[in-house]
């Protein structure tokens, strides 16, 4: 079982730290359309997804965020242009807040050249501006040292950028990670650890998986903020607070304690490590889409009638893309040697275009007669 928290106090714990994110905060209404229609616009990308999937149409992984919107939509809420992000498999969502339409995520995930990566990346490996992708080696080489790294080169361009570096409770056990706190802290690195805890990594629960299940206070001499992960809005204050500080001071932990609907992966039912009551307990009490649905509503920042349009026009978008996703073309044979590397250095071998392809495969067979 997923271990029992206090809601209702603060929404924040902090970990060497004498003060920490702002109680409470403002939103305007335009923060408020703009939030609550990402998170609902996540919830139907991966309804779509998980659908896809089930029709055979998604083949290979697939893991789904459902439950978890207000983690990823309350930071990049808080993120500026010169800030980065960096996590695991779990970013369709993320994929779609850095700026990629739902039709590019939708294809990516069928294999289609509309995809964000042609259809070469599927589920795990989604990249845009600033983000570095959904990374499938877990807490190690991927998110937690990579994004150090990322942090590093924020650092030398002296921007004021930070990097989000997201991981699992699951990963949290990692020797990578302990090795990439250590460095970022010696090197005062602008590096925002974020442990998504979702309560189970892989159906393990974390009480059975870890001896330490503060996974804010496991940075050691690094300062942690626990927050609650299903209220976008604390998300968003702990994540305005952590880019201000990690600028000043060095990098910081921080916890986003959250849940997902589904099981690990679309291949696990979710049911046989808890009960299909406790998912429903949550998506009752919790869900962080019905809470800010209920907060902007009873602020009077937006009506009924104006959510009603609003998740008609989401579901008219997603419908479209998830059509897109059946129907389009996927990328033609020579295509798949393509977009090896950035900058060639043999260019008529690595990342040929189709017609450079052609020329070389041409010179070859002259040079062998």
């Amino acid at each position: 079982m997923a271990e029992n928290r206090d809601y209702v106090a603060s929404p924040y714990r902090l970990h060497n730290l004498d003060s920490g994110p702002a109680e409470q905060g403002t939103v305007t209404r335009d923060e408020a359309i703009e939030m609550y229609k990402q998170m609902q616009t996540i919830r139907r990308i991966e309804t779509a997804a998980g659908n896809l999937y089930k029709e055979k149409i998604v083949r290979g992984f697939c893991h789904l965020y459902s439950g978890q919107e207000a983690c990823a939509v309350g930071m990049k809420a808080a993120m500026r242009s010169q800030d980065n992000i960096i996590s695991a498999y779990r970013v369709h969502g993320w994929t779609y807040l850095m700026g990629v339409s739902p039709a590019g995520v939708l294809c990516e995930l069928t294999g289609k050249q509309t995809g964000c990566a042609r259809g070469k990346g599927g589920s795990m490996h989604m990249y845009a501006p600033n983000f570095y992708g959904g990374n499938g080696i877990v807490g190690a080489q991927n998110t937690v040292p990579l994004g150090a790294g990322v942090s590093l080169a924020c650092k030398y361009k002296g921007n004021g950028g930070v990097c989000l570096s997201l991981y699992g409770d699951g990963a949290s056990n990692q020797g990578q990670v302990f090795e990439a706190y250590n460095m970022a802290y010696l090197l005062k690195l602008p590096c925002i650890f974020v442990c998504e805890n979702n309560g189970y990594g892989m159906g393990t629960s974390a009480s059975r998986s870890s001896c330490n299940t503060e996974y804010y206070k496991r940075g050691d001499v690094l300062p942690g903020i626990w927050v609650d992960g299903m209220d976008v809005l604390a998300v968003k204050n702990a994540t305005s607070f952590a880019i201000d500080y990690v600028n000043r001071h060095g990098p910081v932990v921080m916890e986003v304690f959250t849940y997902r609907y589904s099981g690990h992966s679309m291949s696990d039912p979710g049911t046989s490590y808890r009960t299909r009551d406790e998912v429903q307990e949550v998506r009752q009490t919790r869900d962080p889409i019905t809470q800010f649905k209920d907060k902007v509503v009873g602020a009077g920042l937006l009506t009924n009638d104006e959510l009603k349009k609003l998740d008609n026009d989401i579901k008219m978008e997603v419908d479209a893309a998830t059509k897109l996703a059946k129907t389009d073309r996927e990328i033609p044979l020579q295509e798949l040697f393509t977009d090896v590397y950035g900058n060639n250095l043999v260019p008529m071998i690595r990342g040929l275009t189709p017609s450079q392809y052609h020329k070389h495969n041409t010179l070859n067979h002259l040079r062998a007669k």
